[in-house]
């Protein structure tokens, strides 16, 4: 088997680490040795169901083990992961598993009945899988416990695909970014490489690990250096502090609004963070004065990275050993390109802003079943990020605004036009445009500005009613404009 793989990374890890905690999660401690079996186990069951390489499995969990054990069962397999948003909505779902091909939905028992609604219209995902309990057909709690997985593993090689990620699209529907094993393999080397982690570090698993960086910086650079992934069924500041304390916590990854939120929290000077050496930012652009005002009240280091879905994510990060400029998304990562490009795609010098593009591994194999969108974003190898950059002659990055029509809410990405085509279901609007207002802990939230049919009653409850049904929480709009003409 290939070295640059996700199955022969945890092989690897829980040989080297056997008896380190892989997982921390309320009264349950996973030792890596033992987190393999489990793994092991619940591939073997899934290959009984007819899984093999190349199958897609759908995983729709919260950060609990599960999660890592249905994912790494799927890598064992040479299978490919098709991790969802848990806030996915029905009418959300039937698009996805249609269009990854998925053969199997795992998911946690309270969310099955979002996929029996629509499983008549799915007939080629055939297995419902439940974390326990009977709401599936097969329960992981069950599958874990079977004989492990010994032998007949397919060869994989690190161009298989590993992981289908789907990503906000531009004409409303969204896409399913191909991630790799080489992909994925070597960004799981970050946390080791720039941030000097060792197995002894505890991270806090915050970013949803159906995120691509929540996968990356949470789970795979954990695995990858024998770290543990500390998990909290609940979140909240109250909960966030006391974890720090209680598991005697190294390092953080999350997006601005928890570093935001713990700023802002009134008991933070009387939690005990010592153990925490670092925190790691990203998804969406934290304020530059808030970075000083964190570093110092904590005591701690704020590293902040930038990437996307489609570069698995991480492209860009401040170092700790070099002076971080205010504003910047840091340097390129071992590895990987960037510059920047005119609307001609010509090469700009340092200092010009133009669209940010990034070669390098990380980069995705394409969009699933759309190869005519894949051209449109990888040109002559060069990902374009639809992001406008500048880069300063110490190659550092600062970004400059969006080429593309975007919102990045708590740092998942929102296309308007997905949002408008759902708010023009409603039978009383007759035009609508949805953009974007600053917030200070999400970035961003979504808006709505419309014009309602003649006589129309619908308000801003029921219009955002309407979405709800639709639409994940995110998408949703925060706020509701009605107007006579649209801007």
């Amino acid at each position: 088997m290939n070295e640059a793989n996700l199955a022969s990374l945890l092989n690897n890890s829980s040989t080297t680490f056997s008896n380190n905690i892989a997982i921390i999660y309320k009264d349950r401690l996973i030792p890596y040795q033992e987190l393999n079996r489990q793994v092991n186990s619940f591939a073997c069951t899934l290959r009984r169901l007819g899984i093999k390489k190349g199958d897609k499995v759908a995983i729709m969990l919260p950060n609990i083990p599960e999660f890592v054990i249905a994912y790494f069962g799927a890598m064992k397999l040479g299978a490919v992961a098709v991790t969802l948003n848990t806030a996915s909505t029905s009418y959300e779902l039937a698009y996805l598993l249609d269009n990854s091909d998925a053969r199997v939905f795992i998911t946690i028992p309270s969310s099955a009945k979002r996929f029996q609604d629509i499983r008549e219209d799915l007939p080629f995902c055939g297995h419902l899988i439940t974390t326990e309990g009977t709401e599936g057909d097969l329960s992981m709690e069950t599958m874990i416990s079977e004989e492990p997985l010994e032998s007949d593993l397919p060869k994989i090689s690190g161009d298989d695909p590993a992981v289908i990620v789907y990503t906000a699209g531009l004409t409303g529907k969204p896409l399913g970014a191909v991630l790799t094993h080489n992909n994925l393999y070597t960004q799981s080397f970050l946390v080791k490489e720039i941030c000097a982690g060792n197995d002894q570090d505890k991270g806090l698993c915050l970013i949803p690990l159906f995120h691509t960086f929540g996968a990356t910086a949470n789970m795979l650079c954990a695995l990858n250096m024998g770290a543990a992934m500390v998990m909290i069924d609940k979140f909240n500041l109250e909960n966030v502090f006391k974890t720090i304390e209680n598991t005697r916590l190294t390092y953080i990854a999350a997006v601005p609004r928890v570093y935001l939120g713990m700023l802002l929290y009134e008991d933070a000077a009387k939690a005990d963070l010592t153990s925490l050496r670092l925190c790691i930012t990203g998804g969406s652009t934290m304020p530059v004065d808030y970075i000083h005002l964190f570093e110092e009240k904590f005591k701690t280091k704020l590293l902040e990275g930038y990437g996307l879905t489609e570069a698995s994510p991480v492209c860009s990060f401040s170092r700790l050993e070099r002076t971080h400029k205010p504003g910047s998304i840091g340097i390129p990562v071992t590895g990987v390109e960037a510059k920047v490009v005119d609307d001609k795609n010509r090469d700009l010098d340092s200092g010009n802003v133009g669209e940010l593009v990034i070669r390098g591994p990380n980069v995705m194999k394409g969009y699933y079943r759309a190869d005519e969108k894949t051209v449109e974003v990888i040109i002559d190898g060069w990902l374009h990020t639809g992001d406008l950059a500048l880069i300063d002659e110490d190659g550092d990055i600062f970004l400059k605004g969006r080429k593309k029509r975007m919102i990045i809410t708590s740092g998942f990405n929102v296309y308007p036009k997905e949002v408008e085509q759902v708010v023009a279901m409603h039978e009383d609007v007759k035009e609508c445009v949805v953009v974007a207002k600053e917030d200070l802990l999400r970035g961003e939230v979504v808006k709505a500005v419309i014009v309602l049919e003649k006589d129309a009653t619908a308000d801003d409850k029921e219009i955002m009613r309407h979405c709800r049904q639709y639409l994940s929480s995110y998408k949703v709009p925060r706020e509701v404009e009605f107007t006579d003409r649209l801007p």
